[in-house]
Order: structure tokens, then C-alpha cells, then sequence
């Protein structure tokens, strides 16, 4: 089997020289990943305290052995460590405006709704009534965007990144609940991989790691709760539009005579329309309108706000006093709890400030929502409530009712701009959120088009857009109502926040390791709070409230069935590994003619030859001299450094030419090179490889000389003097033996070869140097398995039915291997295999 030719004794060398420890890329088997390489510098931190490697080795059972691979990838992350800039005063504020125009739009635009939404489900019988809605919206404001995604949520970031892969990706790194089993010990070396715990090891942190790893029902359940999140988002990608756009457009209605409910369908189609057309030329095209316009619909919110407060009655501030919302709901009863579907609408778009967060910094996010959001929200919805004191009749366009007549027109374009932004956002954030899943492999590959070069986030996918498009007029055309829709978007908000608060909860308990009263107060406080409005919302299933949850069950079970198909797949590749055996049997001319070229044969595996490769044997007359098995593998982080993108090892003897290649990308990587490209950067990080093979061969060689000095050494000692020598700290001879070793590696150095005198000179490297040149001026040709994927015969209906017809209907029609990479097709072979699973 393969285990038994990758198996080897791996010896470590040390080289002062750097600062950086030198290391032997051999041949290297199967790793346990669950524990550190013994050479190690994790385990203790600067002041003392034990670190994550520390805290990993307590829960290893049996020694493991060492991967070449981790021996390379921990040279690598030793000459490149990353550190965050902390940007200044003025660069933060800047910061802190662009995310008006990003992050805050969504939220920006629920004045043109709220109240509108909460008394059509209340009468206004009074100005308690009025006093008790504004205080459940003021409190709601400054409980969940405020209090938890402010000051707490937007903590829980995976190195800047924020959503709710990116909690599930931090999740990941922390204990092995991806159900796909290709993780490497190698991936815990790259530079943003490692975490930073900022409490000291507890056993509960442990103890819940292992829960999570050994059961796989909390996996399954743990991966749907995400795609859950994930659906409501993309859910929310379909109804913002819909109801931004509705609701700025339905002001013409007063203004305008005539103008009824089908004329404003009418234009919101034209305007949903022209905006899911301008995607295509990306949103750093307009971009930089996104801030001033926000800037000036926030600050119109706020003046008007103030003017109709000062206006029509200024006592609105009673509603500080939380009381009114007990009058509120003592008054109303059930039709106060219906409300609140209403009245959770003023914090639509809160996610955004945690989805959003890699564009930006925690402090910028953090600023312009404490500083201009959240007091210019405060001040509308107060301007609001000032205005239907005294006119308690005009609740349904309460907006535009309460705007000076002289300011109309001008508000009213501010605020189908701010629409659109908004809706913009949410689009974005919906490409964002699609690529981030197909990277972890919860996602149908589709086509990503990248509309900015230096901004990789900026993505635009085609098909999500026209899907997006088609569903926001079907909703449009069907509800023809703000107040239907309204009750469709709440179910979509509120699910997404209960995710996060799960999320969060468990990264607090896990990585954090928080104290456990202030964990679960956590999860009490608002998941209480959201548990209550979610039970207000799905009250409304039967009057649009249904949508969302169609669509989340739409998405849900593509993503799942994808991960399911795909993990399937994957575990059967492994089992259906080349027996090494047969490779040796095979000699290194592999039973067939070897002519010059590079053969990139593409697979999932991190580990072993696929089997897919003895079809190629089998149906090809002869095959490339040089074979590099070439893995494309997303691991759970945002961005792997370019320098740490590749990772190579021999897979066979040094005559076979057959080499191991993983190249890893994060979630937030873009995949843009040109083959050409690659292929440079492939071969010149392979010859890379080669020299520092060579090179380690010959400091091996001197450190087996040095151990033979050393023993005879030791065997003139007399017995007496050899225990005696023994007992001497080690400390307390450190610098005679480093004497000794010096100067024996000196002698050895006189009756070395000359081959390892100079690695340029060795006969073996520039053989094989030559070879890779020669193989590289013949071309590169890349190999391809089409698989397809069956259930056996004896499988249950259920798997049958997911696997033969959902799985393979989503494999025929989402974008193939051949589409992903930009190569000629006269350099591509492809064979077909069938897997049973």
C-alpha cells in the first residue's frame, strides 16, 4: 500500500545561521495533524503561558510521525510572519466614511418602512402607542446593532474577515469538524493560519474539541446551521432590492395623481432591471459616489428628524424610558406581538457590518455606527414619531409625509439613490458569500468574473446575478407590497442574526475561552430577545413569510447535497489509492514510454497516487518524463500569502520524476493567474525544491560524520568518566561542546566529496535541473479525471435519490474543470472513472 513507500525516517538538522531552522524534505508519510512536529516553537509564548501547541499535544494518544510537507511549510511561515499595521487616527476615520456607503445602507433606508410596517398590525389609539413603538425600536437599535455586533461580534473575525463562513472557517481551525478529511498539519503552519488565544489553556475548551471531533451528528448539524445562515443571506440578497426599491419609489404615489400601485411596480421593475444590469461592470466603478450619498441621506435623516422634533413635539423623548414598552404591549396585547415583525426592520442590514468587515477595520465599523448611524437613526425615527402624534391618520407614508414640502424632490432622488446603494450592497455581499461557499465546498463551481484589480474582493458571478434579478421581479410583481414583503424579510434577518448568535457563542467557548457565565449570558440575552422577535415574524408565514423560508430551503439543499456528493467522492478517491507496490512493480519508465514534457495531473488528494492516474496508464500510449500531481486545495483562512502557496514532495524514487504538488488558497483568494503564469511560478518553486534537497542531503552527510566522531570519542572515555559526564547539566557545558561540534564539523568538512561541497556541482541536482528544463521546453500538458459519481446498488433510497439525480444533475450543469483554468484545449486530456460510493 502507499503508506508503506511513503513511510520514513525524517531527521531533523539545525542551522543557526538565519535564525532559522533547517530542514530535510524526504519522502514523509500520512500524518495525524491533531499534533505539533516535536521541533515545535508553539508550545510556549513569550511570557511563559502555554499556547495552542501545548494544548493540542495533550490530547494526542500515540506518537505520530513527520510530513516533509510540515517541515517545509515550517521553514517557509519561519522566513515570512505577518503583522498588522495599525492604521492611524485619520486613516481610520476615512475608513470609517467609505463604510457609510458599503456597510450602512441597508440600515440606512428602514425609516422608509418601519413604521409604516409596525401600525399597520396596531392602530394608533394613543400617544403611548406611539411613544411604546419608538421605544422597542430605540431599544432594539442599541441592543443587537450596537451592544452585540459593535462592541462583541465583530471581535470574533478570522483575521479580519467576518460572515458566517468566516465563523465556521475559525471553528474549523480550531477542531476538525470540516467534514471534507483533507486537512494537513502543513496548513497550521502558513503565517495567518496560527491562532492567538487571549486566555489561558482551560479543560472545557478541550473537552468541547473533543465532543465536536468524535461526533459526527454535531458536525452535520454545526455545517447545516451555516448553510442555513448562508441561505438566509442570499434570501436577503433577493427581498433587500425588492423592498429598497419599492418603498423609495412609493413615495411618488402622494405626490403624484394618478400614480397607483402598478405604476410603482411598473418603475421598481425598470429600476431592479437597470441595477442588476450594471453589475457586470463591478462596484469600483461607482464606488466612490457610494460615501457621499450615504453621508448626505444620513445626515438629511438626522436634520429632518430634529426639524419635525422640534416641529410637532418635542416630549418624543419620553420613550428613553422603557416603560412605555410594557404600555405598549399592556394595550395591545396580541397585535403588540404581531408588531414586532414590524419594528425588527429597523435593524435590517446589521449583518452587514460583520459580513463587510474584510473590506475594512473593526475601529472604522465601529466608529461611523456609534458616531453617524446610530444617533441619525435615532433622530428619524424620534422625527418620526413626533409627526404621527399630531397626525396619527398618515402612518403609511409616514417618510414622506413628514418631509418639508419644499425638500420632496430632493430627499426623494437621495433616497432611491440610497435604495440602490443599499440593494447594492447586499448583492455584493451575496457573490461574496456564494464564492466563499464554493471555496469550502458547499457550493456548484460558477463562473466568477473579478471587476477589480486591485480589490479582490469586488467579484461578480453571472448567474447569481440573473437568478437574483428574476426572483426580486417575481416578488415584486406577486406582493405588489412593502407590508408583505416586510414580513418575508424579517424571517430572513432574524435567522441570520440567531446564527451568528450560535456561532459566536460557540468560538467564545471554544477559541476564546471565555468564562462560562459570560458566555451563556451572552447567548441568554440575545438570543432570548431574537428567539422572541423570530416567533413574531413566522406568525406571518401565510402572508409572505413563506418566501424566505422557500428559498433557504432551496439553497440549503443544494449546498448540502453538493458537500454531501463532494465529501462522498473525496473519501472514495482515498480508498482507491495506487498501491505503491504496484508503482515499484511498474519500474520508473511506468510500463509505458516516458517522451519529454510536464504532465499536471489535476486531483483532490493530499495524500497518495489517484487512481484516476492508472487510467491514464492505461488508455494513453506513452506518458510525460515529468508527472506532478498537482492539488488545489481551499483551506479555512481568508488569504494564503503567494509565498506560501506551494507545497511539493517526491512521491516516488528520484528516477521516476514524479513529484507531489499542493497549492493552497483561502476563501477569499482569487484564482486569477494565467496558466503560463502557474506554470512559472510551479516550475521555479519545484527547482526550489530540488537545491534544497541537494543542499540538505549534504548537511546530512556531515551530520552523520560528526555522530561517528562523537562516538568514538566517547567510547576512549573511561567508565567512570563517561557517567560522571553524564550527570553535568547540559547548560553547564554548552559552550565545550559547542567547541567540539564546531570544530569536528570543520574536520569533516576536509574529507567530504566534492560534489557536497558546492550543491551547483552536484551531478545528481544538475541532472535532474536538466531534465525539468528539457520536460518544461516541451510543453506542458494537463491531465484531467472526469468522474462520475454513482451510489451503489445496495445504498438506501434516500442516498440513491441524492447522489444519482440531485448530485449528478448539479455536476452536469455547474462549471467544469476545463472552464476554471484559462488553457488551450489542445493541452488538455481528459479520462472519465466512475466512482461507486
Amino acid at each position: 500500500m502507499l503508506d508503506r513507500i511513503e513511510e520514513g525516517s525524517v531527521r531533523l538538522l539545525g542551522s543557526n545561521s538565519g535564525g532559522s531552522s533547517e530542514s530535510r524534505w524526504v519522502d514523509g508519510s500520512e500524518v495525524d495533524w491533531d499534533e505539533d512536529p516535536p521541533w515545535s516553537t508553539k508550545s510556549k509564548g513569550s511570557d511563559g503561558r502555554e499556547g495552542y501547541g501545548s494544548i493540542r499535544r495533550r490530547l494526542v494518544k500515540k506518537p505520530k510521525r513527520v510530513d516533509s510537507f510540515d517541515v517545509e511549510a515550517m521553514e517557509i511561515s519561519a522566513a515570512h510572519d505577518q503583522h498588522s499595521k495599525d492604521l492611524s487616527l485619520w486613516s481610520t476615520i476615512a475608513l470609517a466614511f467609505q463604510t457609510l456607503g458599503v456597510v450602512y445602507g441597508d440600515m440606512g433606508t428602514s425609516p422608509l418602512y418601519v413604521f409604516a410596517d409596525v401600525f399597520s398590525k396596531v392602530p394608533i389609539n394613543s400617544d403611548n402607542d406611539v411613544l411604546g413603538a419608538l421605544s422597542l425600536v430605540m431599544y432594539t437599535i442599541a441592543l443587537i446593532p450596537l451592544a452585540k455586533y459593535v462592541f462583541i461580534v465583530l471581535k470574533a473575525n478570522d483575521n479580519g474577515e467576518g460572515g458566517t463562513f468566516a465563523l465556521y472557517s475559525l471553528i474549523c481551525r480550531y477542531a476538525n469538524v470540516n467534514l471534507l478529511p483533507n486537512r494537513q498539519q502543513a496548513d497550521e503552519q502558513i503565517s495567518s493560519f496560527r491562532l492567538k488565544l487571549p486566555t489561558p489553556e482551560l479543560q472545557r475548551a478541550l473537552k468541547i474539541k473533543e465532543t465536536l471531533e468524535k461526533t459526527s451528528i454535531l458536525k452535520n448539524v454545526l455545517l447545516v446551521l451555516v448553510l442555513i445562515g448562508t441561505s438566509m443571506i442570499i434570501g436577503d440578497g433577493i427581498l433587500t432590492p425588492a423592498i429598497s426599491v419599492m418603498s423609495a419609489i412609493s413615495g411618488l404615489q402622494d405626490q403624484i395623481d394618478g400614480f397607483g400601485t402598478s405604476e410603482v411596480v411598473s418603475i421598481s421593475i425598470v429600476v431592479l432591471v437597470a441595477l442588476f444590469n450594471i453589475q457586470r461592470f463591478g462596484t469600483a466603478k461607482v464606488g466612490f459616489m457610494f460615501a457621499p450619498v450615504l453621508a448626505l441621506w444620513f445626515f438629511s435623516l438626522g436634520s429632518i428628524g430634529l426639524y419635525n422634533m422640534l416641529k410637532y413635539d418635542i416630549t418624543v423623548v419620553r420613550a428613553l424610558n422603557p416603560a412605555y414598552i410594557y404600555y405598549f404591549f399592556n394595550n395591545n396585547g396580541k397585535s403588540a406581538w404581531s408588531a414586532l415583525g414590524g419594528c425588527v426592520l429597523c435593524i435590517t442590514g446589521a449583518e452587514a457590518m460583520f459580513a463587510d468587515l474584510g473590506h475594512f477595520t473593526v475601529p472604522s465599523i465601529q466608529i461611523a455606527f456609534t458616531f453617524v448611524v446610530f444617533p441619525c437613526l435615532l433622530l428619524a425615527y424620534m422625527g418620526q414619531a413626533a409627526f404621527l402624534m399630531k397626525n396619527p391618520a398618515l402612518y403609511s407614508s409616514v417618510f414622506y409625509k413628514s418631509v418639508p414640502e419644499s425638500l420632496f424632490w430632493p430627499v426623494f432622488v437621495i433616497a432611491t439613490l440610497g435604495a440602490m446603494i443599499a440593494s447594492q450592497a447586499m448583492i455584493s455581499a451575496t457573490f461574496s458569500c456564494v464564492k466563499q461557499s464554493m471555496a469550502l465546498g458547499c457550493f456548484p463551481r460558477l463562473k466568477i468574473i473579478h471587476t477589480s484589480k486591485k480589490i479582490m474582493g469586488q467579484i461578480y458571478i453571472p448567474v447569481i446575478n440573473w437568478f437574483l434579478m428574476i426572483m426580486c421581479i417575481i416578488v415584486v410583481y406577486i406582493f405588489k407590497s412593502t407590508t408583505d414583503i416586510a414580513n418575508a424579510y424579517g424571517i430572513a434577518e432574524v435567522g441570520v442574526m440567531m446564527v451568528s448568535t450560535t456561532l459566536v457563542t460557540l468560538v467564545m467557548l471554544l477559541v476564546w475561552q471565555t468564562n462560562l457565565f459570560l458566555a451563556f449570558s451572552f447567548l441568554l440575552v440575545f438570543g432570548s430577545v431574537e428567539l422572541i422577535y423570530m416567533s413574531s415574524v413566522l406568525s406571518k408565514i401565510f402572508e409572505g413569510g413563506w418566501l424566505p423560508l422557500a428559498f433557504a430551503t432551496f439553497f440549503l439543499s443544494v449546498m448540502y447535497t453538493w458537500n454531501y456528493g463532494s465529501v462522498l467522492k473525496y473519501r472514495r478517491e482515498v480508498r482507491e489509492k495506487i498501491s505503491m507496490d504496484l508503482m515499484l512493480d511498474l519500474s520508473s519508465n511506468l510500463g509505458t514510454v516516458r517522451v519529454p514534457g510536464i504532465g499536471l495531473l489535476y486531483n483532490e488528494l493530499v495524500q497518495g497516487i489517484p487512481s484516476i492516474f492508472l487510467q491514464f496508464l492505461l488508455n494513453l500510449p506513452a506518458l510525460h518524463s515529468t508527472i506532478v500531481f498537482v492539488c488545489i486545495k481551499y483551506v479555512p483562512i481568508p488569504v494564503v500569502p503567494q509565498e506560501e502557496r506551494f507545497l511539493f514532495r517526491r512521491v516516488c524514487p528520484k528516477d521516476y520524476h514524479m513529484f507531489r504538488c499542493v497549492a493552497r488558497y483561502g476563501y477569499k483568494d482569487s484564482r486569477k493567474e494565467d496558466h503560463r503564469a502557474f506554470e512559472q511560478l510551479l516550475i521555479e518553486s519545484l527547482e526550489k525544491f530540488l537545491r534544497k534537497e541537494a543542499l540538505e542531503a549534504a548537511l546530512e552527510d556531515i551530520d552523520d560524520l560528526d555522530s561517528v566522531s562523537a562516538d568514538t570519542r566517547i567510547s576512549d572515555l573511561t567508565p567512570d568518566t563517561a557517567v560522571d559526564e553524564l550527570k553535568i547539566p547540559l547548560m553547564h557545558g554548552q559552550n565545550l561542546e559547542e567547541t567540539g561540534t564546531s570544530s569536528s564539523r570543520e574536520a569533516s568538512l576536509t574529507v567530504l566529496p566534492s560534489s557536497y561541497m558546492s550543491m551547483e556541482e552536484d551531478p545528481s541536482l544538475e541532472y535532474e535541473l536538466s531534465a525539468l528544463r528539457e520536460a518544461m521546453d516541451s510543453g506542458f500538458t494537463y491531465l484531467l479525471g472526469h468522474g462520475d459519481v454513482k451510489a451503489k446498488k445496495d445504498s438506501f433510497f434516500f442516498k440513491k435519490l441524492m447522489i444519482n439525480y440531485f448530485y449528478a444533475f448539479l455536476r452536469k450543469n455547474c462549471r467544469g474543470g476545463t472552464a476554471n483554468m484559462k488553457v488551450p484545449h489542445t493541452n488538455i486530456i481528459q479520462v472519465g472513472m466512475t466512482y461507486m460510493v
